[in-house]
Order: structure tokens, then sequence, then C-alpha cells
């Protein structure tokens, strides 16, 4: 009774109730009726949709079984068929059957094919990776060929999961990979009389590919079923239960291909099949039913947004006609909300020359001075931060030079003359390089050249236990590395892993591109590390920048390699940095992964 009263006693009340009727209810009419139409014809465009991908799937498939089951045709061969019948067989024979294996392989691309054999009664065959083989059980043992032997123009198409120990007769696994089986009968020309048979292992990764690239809405998926309702292929993204699976096997698929609508305990589940025509699998999808009908909730949300903004837009001209003064604070407000969520560029476009305009230019300068606060700061983050940079690369000390001073004066002392000159022109051109005109970038030539240079005069110091080997492909060397990248990890590799182990010493620096990035690894024979030691190591390599400090005490090494690892995260970020591996008493090896710019 209160809002009747006040409806019919202000005449901006009435006006108000007058934009409402006006404008919400013809939209609401209109929009339940276009809903109800659009839900249907989007939700029947959606299953079609979905059925056409079902079926595309199958074809996919059947053309995937029918390229590869060409191999079969070799099972027509007469050399094959001598081989087969025949007890005993010439190297020529088995050479031009391997042969022909070859021939088919070049010619159809069958990279997911994993090996060709044939086997007759007597348990010989011949393998594209045995070659001619003997085996130890009787063939007609196993069922598929048991079954071929009655049908012989029969093909099975048998998946690794459907194999035991008597199954897999061929003898052959290959670990870390599924095969799925395609057999068939070899038959004599004349008699048709079953002689042997066919195998050809596929990898079964090929029909999860398949699987795992079909889309179905966002949270769907692909599986297949057998003849005899088991599901043989399955993603383990898949994110449906067991009980959903269970229950979709109770339900009558005896159409080539359909769809339907299966009510769960959770939600519905929208349910499309096809039938391959070469295996006779089914093909089934499994989607929740609300993304296939996604686009026609989407309409309903348009309508009722459609609405709703009808119904602002009346309450604004209304507010506008009665409240004009204050549309200007109200924008003004809008603008200062979004600022305070964090969008900078949000600006007032002041109009008029009043109190209200005055206090918008006000808040667009603010804004600016924000802004400009904010890029300064950033830009002393960034100052902050390659200043530490050329902290830890200034850490790297090369304090070798005392030990090799010692050597000059060694050698200069005993009187020889081409060891100093050799130890001088190495020294200088070390320091030469590691000046590089205070550049902190060089080539990975001139790295290597650097490495080079302190490898030289170590190996003088420690002939009888230093070589050292470099293969690094020139085409990297041109690639930049920050600078003295290689020598603290050599110098580690000599003091902590060569000098501590009896006899000769071996350090090999290879460089190898991999993808976008390239990788530089220096390994050495060494003493090596305790797992306790690499796993402390391989800790502080995650450890904070903020945390890396020199220890003066570290007799296991490990302050230049944190260092080197520190300044390429510092500069590149992750995945970059440094790898170790090492095994105690046999020696270590260190990743440098850079990437390739």
């Amino acid at each position: 009774m209160k809002l009747i009263k006040w409806i019919t006693s202000s005449l901006r009340a009435k006006l108000l109730s007058m934009f409402i009727i006006l404008t919400a209810v013809p939209l609401l009419v209109v929009g339940l009726i276009s809903y109800q139409k659009s839900y249907n014809t989007v939700s029947d465009h959606s299953k079609a949709s979905t059925q056409l991908v079902a079926d595309q799937l199958a074809r996919n498939m059947d053309n995937l079984f029918g390229d590869t089951e060409r191999i079969l045709e070799m099972g027509k061969n007469p050399q094959v068929l001598q081989f087969l019948y025949s007890q005993s067989e010439t190297y020529e024979d088995a050479k031009s059957i391997l042969q022909t294996f070859k021939f088919y392989r070049e010619t159809y691309k069958y990279d997911k094919v994993l090996n060709i054999s044939m086997v007759n009664f007597y348990g010989k065959g011949i393998s594209e990776r045995k070659g001619v083989f003997q085996l130890d059980r009787n063939p007609l043992r196993n069922p598929y060929f048991q079954y071929l032997t009655q049908y012989p123009d029969a093909i099975l198409r048998i998946p690794e999961s459907a194999y035991s120990d008597l199954n897999r007769l061929d003898g052959f696994t290959y670990p870390g990979q599924n095969a799925l089986s395609i057999i068939a009968a070899v038959k004599q020309r004349i008699t048709h009389e079953v002689i042997g048979f066919i195998i050809i292992d596929l990898n079964e990764a090929m029909i999860d590919d398949f699987l795992a690239n079909t889309v179905i809405g966002k949270t769907g998926f692909f599986y297949i079923n057998d003849h005899y309702g088991e599901t043989v292929f399955q993603p383990q993204s898949s994110s449906a239960s067991r009980t959903i699976l269970e229950q979709i096997a109770e339900e009558p698929m005896t159409a080539q291909n359909d769809s339907f609508v299966l009510s769960t305990k959770s939600k519905p589940q929208f349910i499309v099949y096809s039938t391959s025509e070469i295996t006779g699998w089914k093909i089934v999808g499994v989607v929740p039913f609300q993304e296939i009908i996604a686009e026609a909730n989407g309409i309903r949300q348009l309508i009722i947004v459609s609405v709703v903004l009808s119904a602002i837009f009346a309450l604004t001209l209304y507010f506008f006609l009665t409240n004009r003064l204050t549309l200007p604070i109200q924008i003004l407000m809008n603008k200062m909300r979004k600022a305070a969520n964090g969008y900078l560029d949000a600006k007032v476009t002041p109009t008029g020359t009043d109190e209200i305009a005055d206090l918008g230019n006000s808040f667009n300068i603010m804004i600016e001075e924000i802004k400009s606060l904010i890029d300064k700061n950033r830009r002393e983050q960034e100052q902050k931060q390659m200043a530490e940079l050329r902290t830890l690369q200034a850490q790297i000390n090369p304090h070798f030079l005392y030990n090799t001073l010692d050597s000059i004066i060694w050698m200069a002392e005993a009187e020889k003359k081409e060891s100093v000159i050799k130890l001088v022109k190495a020294l200088s051109r070390f320091f030469r390089l590691s000046l590089n005109k205070g550049r902190d970038w060089v080539s990975i030539k001139t790295e290597l050249e650097h490495a080079h240079n302190y490898l030289v005069i170590q190996q003088m110091r420690y002939h009888d236990i230093l070589q050292y080997e470099m293969v690094v492909d020139p085409e990297l060397q041109v690639y930049p590395i920050m600078k003295m990248t290689l020598q603290p990890l050599i110098e580690n590799a000599i003091y902590h892993g060569i000098k501590n182990k009896r006899g000769q010493g071996m350090i090999r620096i290879v460089g190898y591109a991999q993808e976008r990035d390239i990788i530089l690894t220096i390994e050495d024979n060494g003493i090596g590390m305790t797992p306790e030691r690499l796993a402390q190591l391989q800790k502080e390599l995650e450890m904070p920048i903020d945390s890396l400090t020199p220890k003066q005490d570290d007799d296991e090494g490990g302050f230049g390699l944190l260092n080197v690892h520190h300044r390429i995260r510092l500069y590149f970020g992750l995945p970059y940095g440094i790898e170790m591996e090492s095994i105690h008493k046999e020696g270590s090896k260190i990743s440098i992964r850079i990437p390739k710019k």
C-alpha cells in the first residue's frame, strides 16, 4: 500500500513507473518468445555439429587403419609365401623380404608402425626388429592365431590391454610404448590354405593423439569401445567418473551413429557416438549437456541483459531529466572506482566551467601524477636489478692470479723461457678478454677463447693431471653470452673435482642448440659430489638472489657456480640458468641454458 501511495502521490514516481512499464514489458514478451525459438535452433545445431565431430573422428581412424593395412598386401608376395611355406630359407630370401618391409615404409611413410613381422605354423618368422627368428612355443597356442585359422579372411585389431603373456606369442615388447597389433592370416595363393600370419604393431599413442586433439565442448572427451562394449582407448585427461562410463555402457548403441542425453546424479551428460566402418569400434563422446547448450544459455543471458539495460536506460533517462546536475558527479564517481581498481587510463572529460568540471580536471592531474610515480618506481627497480647483476658479476674474482704469478717466477728462475712467454701471453689475453672494454656481453667465441686461455694457464700448472677438449658448433659461436660465464665453472671443476682425484683429469666443453636455446656443458671426470652435497647445491640454485653471499670458507666450491646461475636468472628469468649432475668418484656435469638470440 505504501508503494502505491508513493506512485500516485508523486509525478516523478509516475514517470518512473511509466518508463519501466513501456520498456520492460514488451522486451520481456519478445525475449521469452525469442529465447524459446533460439534455444531449440542452437541446441539442435550444437548436437548436429558434435555428431559431425564424432563422425569425422571415426573417418580419420578408418583412414589410419586403411592406410596401415596396405602392408597386409605383402602376404601375397611370392617370396613371403615361399618363406612361410618352406622350412628353410636363404640369406637372399630373408634380405629380399626385409627390403620389401623397407619399401613399404618409404612408400607410405609409416612413422607410427613399430614393427612388421611374419610367422608360420612352425614358429619360424621374420621381422624388422629381429630379422629371422624361431619361436619357442607353438604359434597355434595363441587364441588370435587359432581364430584366424578358422576365419582366414578376418583382420584382428588387438590393443595392448588385450594381451597376456600367452597372447604375446610373437615375443615383441616395446618398453615405454603400448602397441596396437593388426593381425591377419597369410594364405596359399592356389588352395587358400592358411600358411602363416602377418603382425603389424602400431604405436597406440597415435590413437591417443586422435582422442586428445579432438575437442568436444570445454571439458568433454572421446573414448573408444570395442565390439563387446569394453573401453579400449580413453584419454588420460578425461574427467568422467567410472560410474558415468558404466551408465553409458548400459545404454543400447545399436545404430551406426546417434546421440542422446544421459541423466546422472551429478549433472546430465550428452553422449554422441559413431561407428568405425573398418574396425566396428564405437567412438563415444561424453560432454556435460550444459556445454552443448551453452550458446542457447548465452542467448538467454543476452536477453536478460538487454532487458536490464533497457530498464537502466529508462531509469537513466528519467534521472537525467530530473537530476541534471547529479550526472557529472556520477561519472566522476565511476572513474574514481576504475582508478581505485588499478585502471589508471580512466579520465574524465569535463563539460562546462563549473566546480564539477574543475573537480574533473583535478582528478585527471592526480591520475597523471600517479602514473608518473609508478613509471619512476619501475625504472628505479630496473636500475636496481641491473646494479645487482653487475655486483654479482664483479664478485667473480680470478684469485688464481697469485698462483699463476708464482708459476711464472718459478719458470723464470728455472730459465724456461718458452714456457714463461706462453704463460704470460695466455694470462694477458685472459685479462684483456675479462675486461672487454667494460662491456658485459661477449660472443660465445670470445668466451670460449677466454676459457681456453684460462685452461692453458692451468694446464701449464697441472700438466700432469689436466687435459681439456672444446666441441662447440661454429654456427653457435656468433651468439652473445654474458662474459665470465664459463671460467668460474671450469675453475670449480679443476679445484673441486680433478685436483681431488688420482690420475689424469679431463675437462670437456660441449655446445649445441636445443630448439630455441643454446646448451653449454662443462663435464669433468673428477671426484664428483656426494648425493648430499649435490642436493644442497641444487637447493641453493633455487634460493632467492638476496640470499647469495660469498662463502669465505667454502672448501667444496659452489659460490662461483651459484653466481653464474643467478646472473643468468637475473637477466633471462626462468627456465634459464644452470643444471647439475654428479656421481661421486666418477665426475660432474654442469649444463648452462641460455636463449638463442
